[in-house]
């Protein structure tokens, strides 16, 4: 059920969790006086300390809004969700943020530094989470079961619990490998607080994600078995097929496993996950409920969670009280003023209005965007709400929180690594699925097959992945994938800091290692051009 994780984490502290970290930042310290063997002492136990490795996608800290595991950076800003949504869209083509905190306007210009703030925040971030995780397999080992006295189906179900822990590491080195390139690298096989952390090498930790979800894949659920919100196999089959479809980006030297994104998008979509009839159903309050397309979501809750960040910023931050109805979104008391769209992506929908295309879902007067500071400037969007299906108001306790859930992976994204893999020239896919399952998105979209069409080509695969994912953060990945995102070949609002937008040098292809882990840890050199 939606609420599981939020349920376990108030049933019981969690164990301390000792963190290995290569900043200050990461100096933890204990959750609790709790020592592991009483924590990890039986499998609810086991069960509640993965709800921390889950609960860390939601939440910022252990005792509300106010707390974060992390130093140096304001509590509501830290989530991760927060963090990660604000690098992939207000970098590119998507979203512009009219606020002036700390490292918002770099984003917005694509002229950020190492010194930036949010930049430093996500990977200081993953690297916590990463950091859950391993605390979580050093005390799932084999050995420390039998230590325990913990046998036949509880051992086993602690193995499937030890399986997700690795899928959620291995996802946060994928978001890292991103993101950073080369991220400093720690396992549970490393000694807690007694070296820095080595740096690892794009090549080699693509090698390191592969090779921890093919090898986890006979432990986790079958797809659609496990409980809502946590990972099972087509969590996996969907991360290595997202992997595969970047894999040139991540490689270089023409390094392509097209083939290999066909064969694991055609897992997914060969599994018991379908589309979701109707399109804005995904992004409502009650989209854990009959939700047969998302495979993995975070989970929020506007009422047993407190956090400023995650899809309670997404909403409220693209929301202008003066020209909606905060009722309508389920926020009668938020409406923060921040983010809109530029140009770019409306003007994909021919109809802009939502009367034929159900995804454009925009609101506002002035599709340009010549005033980053002015929220007027470009359209909002209100594709996110807190409300439900049916109408009524999500869960809130002050009327900003929100209760809709972020799905991290869902089944159309297969639709369209499925179409690009083949059109960039993969085996085992044809060109006329390709086209069907392009065609299935838009017949999902126009409500008929007015939308669809009898041929694509790789702009028209980029232009859907714009007009069916926006604000679900990836767009910066696809852009860098279809050599968008610093080329003078596509501009954008402010791109290089200028109105009309301009090519930015290339190496923002990828982000800086903040600046404080290169002082503190001197295994890390810093990514070429910063």
């Amino acid at each position: 059920m939606k609420n599981n994780i939020f349920k376990m984490i108030g049933l019981t502290a969690i164990v301390a969790i000792l963190i290995s970290a290569c900043t200050k930042d990461l100096d933890q310290k204990p959750l609790n006086d709790l020592t592991a063997d009483v924590a990890y002492k039986d499998l609810a136990g086991y069960k509640q300390v993965l709800a921390k490795v889950y609960g860390s996608y939601a939440l910022t800290g252990n005792t509300g809004s106010g707390s974060s595991d992390l130093g140096g950076i304001n509590a509501g800003f830290s989530d991760f969700l927060r963090l990660y949504w604000n690098l992939q869209e207000l970098s590119s083509d998507e979203a512009a943020c009219a606020w002036n905190d700390p490292g918002i306007p770099d984003l917005n210009n694509q002229t950020w530094t190492s010194e930036n703030l949010l930049n430093r925040g996500l990977y200081t971030r993953s690297i916590f989470q990463i950091t859950v995780a391993n605390e979580f397999l050093r005390e799932s080992t084999e050995d420390k079961l039998a230590s325990r006295r913990i046998t036949g189906a509880d051992a086993a179900e602690i193995k499937k619990f030890r399986a997700e822990s690795r899928f959620l590491r291995a996802y946060q080195y994928w978001v890292l490998m991103d993101m950073y390139g080369n991220p400093a690298f720690i396992t549970e096989a490393d000694e807690v607080g007694k070296i820095f952390p080595k740096q690892i090498q794009r090549a080699e930790l693509f090698k390191y994600v592969e090779a921890e979800l093919l090898a986890i894949d006979g432990d986790l659920a079958a797809p659609k078995t496990n409980e809502y919100g946590r990972a099972d196999k087509a969590a996996a089959w969907a991360l290595l097929a997202r992997l595969y479809l970047n894999a040139e980006v991540y490689l270089g030297n023409g390094n392509t496993k097209y083939t290999e994104a066909i064969t694991y998008a055609n897992k997914v979509l060969g599994s018991s996950y379908t589309l979701k009839p109707d399109y804005k159903n995904l992004f409502l309050a009650d989209n854990n409920v009959n939700n047969p397309e998302v495979i993995l979501s975070i989970n929020y809750d506007g009422i047993r969670s407190q956090n400023y960040g995650g899809t309670t910023f997404i909403i409220n931050s693209s929301t202008n009280p003066g020209t909606i109805n905060r009722n309508s979104l389920g926020i009668p008391n938020g409406g923060w003023v921040g983010n809109r769209m530029k140009q770019n992506i409306p003007l994909l929908f021919e109809d802009r209005s939502g009367a034929t295309d159900k995804r454009a879902v925009f609101y506002g007067d002035k599709i340009t965007l010549n005033d980053i500071s002015a929220f007027t400037d470009g359209l909002a969007t209100s594709k996110f709400k807190n409300v439900t299906s049916t109408g009524a108001a999500g869960g809130t306790n002050d009327g900003t929180l929100v209760s809709t859930d972020f799905p991290l992976f869902r089944l159309a994204e297969m639709n369209l690594t499925y179409a690009e893999a083949v059109l960039r020239g993969g085996s085992g896919g044809s060109q006329s699925q390709a086209l069907t399952y392009f065609n299935a998105l838009r017949t999902r979209a126009y409500g008929n097959t007015n939308g669809n069409v009898n041929s694509i080509t790789l702009q028209d695969i980029l232009d859907e992945y714009g007009r069916e994912f926006y604000w679900e953060a990836r767009r910066r990945t696809d852009l860098i994938r279809f050599d968008k995102y610093t080329s003078d070949s596509y501009l954008w609002p402010f791109k290089g800091g200028v109105k009309a937008g301009k090519g930015t040098e290339s190496f923002r292809k990828l982000f800086p290692i903040p600046s404080a882990d290169i002082v503190s840890n001197p295994n890390l050199k810093q990514n070429p051009g910063y």
